[in-house]
């Protein structure tokens, strides 16, 4: 297996993801490695989270404004100084149409990354559709936003980006070392108080359960550290030819 490691620290950068936590989850010690090198990381964040909660009763518009607030202070912990972007599609119901796609690629227009980050939507045995429609809005809103004739009714100027990393990745062929910047990662992650019985697995405050979780998430980043040689990493499929 050829696998490429450490990408030139970008300008910019671009993570697109469905929900808030997905792209601490995918790339936070990748982006905050890369924010403390100076490089502008913006986030894009496809869905408003309302149904992120086991709670039955919950007041999702309530949960919506959580959700916002702890990702603005996840990205801090990230080192993020770019943009942080809601575009609000309804969580389970986001579909990869037309009119996310002009979304998408209005965006990376806008901001001009030179490295987008996202959902591989190509991930055998996927459940969630929304992981891998947002997957395919990065891929799609590449192309649309890198063509001129592509939606000019938003008047802005084509942008191509140099490299496309897909995390979740079906197939591992780049990897991003991420020793030291695993404290950015737990610590934005778990800026996501509302996810940490759902998505997490840590039940009020206890303290055993938060331990495990940052356990597990150590030994994932480990995992990807050993195909390389180092000692803690992140994993994606590099597209370079965009």
């Amino acid at each position: 297996m050829n696998i490429s490691t450490d990408l030139p620290t970008p300008a910019r950068a671009l993570a697109i993801a469905a929900h808030p936590d997905d792209i601490e989850f995918g790339a936070g010690a990748t982006l905050a490695k890369w924010a403390a090198d100076g490089c502008e990381v913006s986030f894009l964040v496809c869905t408003d989270g309302s149904k992120g909660t086991w709670d039955a009763s919950a007041d999702t518009a309530k949960l919506v404004v959580t959700r916002q607030s702890e990702q603005r202070d996840a990205a801090t912990e990230i080192g993020a100084t770019g943009e942080i972007v809601f575009l609000g599609w309804v969580d389970g119901e986001l579909e990869s149409g037309l009119r996310q796609r002009m979304q998408v690629a209005s965006w990376i227009r806008r901001l001009k990354p030179q490295v987008v980050l996202g959902h591989d939507p190509w991930k055998r045995y996927r459940l969630h559709p929304d992981h891998r429609n947002a997957g395919l809005l990065a891929v799609e809103g590449i192309v649309a936003a890198r063509d001129p004739h592509f939606f000019p009714e938003l008047g802005t100027a084509h942008h191509r980006p140099d490299e496309l990393l897909l995390f979740e990745p079906d197939e591992i062929d780049h990897v991003e070392s991420s020793q030291g910047f695993e404290t950015n990662k737990l610590a934005a992650l778990e800026a996501h108080q509302s996810q940490f019985e759902s998505t997490m697995y840590v039940t009020g405050d206890n303290a055993n359960e938060l331990e495990a979780f940052r356990a597990r998430e150590v030994a994932r980043m480990r995992a990807f550290g050993d195909l390389v040689g180092v000692p803690l990493a992140e994993g994606f499929k590099r597209l370079n030819d965009l």
